[in-house]
Formats: C-alpha cells, structure tokens, sequence
C-alpha cells in the first residue's frame, strides 16, 4: 500500500498522507515521496496547485520518531530538511484538509501553506519541548509571526493542544468545518485558484511572502543547528526513550 499517494485531478495535484495503522506518522520514505510529489508539482505546467490532506480523522501524528532517531544527520541531503525547505520555498499555492490529529511536522507544515481548512475534530500540537528539542520548520518565527510572542510560547514551549477553533482565532487557518466536508470544501478551493491566471497567482503568492522568505530560511537554519544537537542530548534521548516505553 502507497503510503503517499498522489492523483492528477485538472490542474491540482492530490497528495494524500495514507498510513493510517500509524496514525499518518511520516517515516524517512514518506518524506522522501513527498518530495518527488512537490517537485513534480513544481515542474509540471499543467498542474498549477497542490491539496494535501489525510484522512477525515487524522491528518498527522507527525514524525515517525522511532524512523527519525535511527535516520542520517540532519543536513541538506535529509529526505526530511529537503521537505522542509522545498516547502517553504514553493512557488505555486498549497491547500491543505486537516481533520484529527496534526502534531509537530502536522502542524507546523501547515504554516507554509497558502490555504487551510479544518476539520472540527482537529486537535493541533507542538511537543518539541517535551521531547527535550525544539520548534522546527520555520515555526519559531511564523507562529509567532501569526498568533503573538505569548500564545506561541504557550503552544511552541508548553506544548498545549489546540483545537480549530483556536488556530482560526490564531490566523493559522482559514475556515472550520465538519469532518465529513473538509476534504471537498479544501477541493474546490484549490480547483478554484487552479482555474485563476497561474502567473498572476505565483507572483501574488511570491509578493506576499516576500518580507518573511529570507528571515525564514534563516530560521529554519538556525532551528536546524539547535534541533540536531538537542536530538544527540541525553536529555533528548531519555525522553524519547520513555515515549517509546509507555
């Protein structure tokens, strides 16, 4: 079974995280799949949008930390920093459908999407600090950037979850919805901005994001500096150790 899967449906790419017996956890070969996926995206002229999502109970339970602890360094050849970055800096818009569970990598991806709607039963979190690491993905400056220092504190340092309610308060996502319509709702949003201009689109979305990009690359950077070597501390270690152990 395809753990990602992908359909060309007009012009949006279709990208499905399909790895439900783990609750959508991203392994090293999902990250990997998602790249080919947002670079065929990229090259192709036909399609002019991405629309990512997983299932109507959960999106993401983010890393497949068990996949992560055993993978390489984390530098620029890592199917992960490789998401990551190509993320961050796509040019053609991203939708994405959550319902359930979005945590970590689930929820901080959905910072560089263009448009996110949300299921009612969403239940977002950010435990990097209870691992003993930290924020990821560009999130120590978007989520702030978004919600205010102190309510990005609370969920980026606290951890405390979050449902949609919440993030739509935060900026961080444009609509809420039920379950069973949040995948056809985010649908025809992207098969709308499918059918606008496609370069008067890029420009817009590349315009907009102009004042941050280069901070933000910064940012991940530095997140990537920090965040490798929390993952070698003993602290780090101990606590995912325990994780595995409940």
């Amino acid at each position: 079974m395809n753990e990602i899967v992908t359909r060309d449906i007009g012009h949006v790419l279709h990208i499905e995280l399909n790895r439900p017996q783990a609750k959508n956890a991203l392994s090293i070969e999902m990250y990997r799949e998602l790249v080919e996926a947002f670079e065929y995206l990229d090259s192709s002229d036909n399609l002019h949008v991405g629309l990512i999502y997983g299932s109507t109970s959960c999106f993401s339970a983010g890393n497949d930390l068990k996949d992560f602890m055993n993978s390489s360094v984390l530098d620029d050849s890592h199917p992960t920093v490789k998401f990551i970055k190509l993320l961050a800096n796509f040019s053609k818009p991203i939708v994405a459908a959550v319902a359930g569970p979005a945590v970590g990598i689930g929820t901080t991806m959905l910072l560089h999407c263009d448009m996110v709607i949300a299921a009612n039963n969403s239940k977002f979190q950010l435990p990097f600090v209870q691992l003993g690491l930290c924020p990821e993905a560009g999130s120590s400056l978007l989520l702030p950037y978004m919600a205010g220092h102190p309510k990005a504190f609370e969920y980026l340092v606290l951890g405390k979850p979050f449902n949609a309610d919440t993030a739509l308060d935060m900026a961080m996502i444009n609509q809420v919805v039920e379950p069973g319509d949040v995948i056809n709702v985010a649908s025809q949003i992207a098969e709308t901005l499918s059918l606008l201009p496609v370069e008067a689109v890029i420009e817009s979305k590349r315009l907009m994001k102009l004042p941050l990009r280069q901070v933000q690359n910064a940012s991940i950077a530095q997140e990537l500096g920090a965040f490798s070597s929390l993952l070698k501390s003993d602290e780090c270690q101990k606590r995912v150790s325990s994780f595995f152990n409940k």
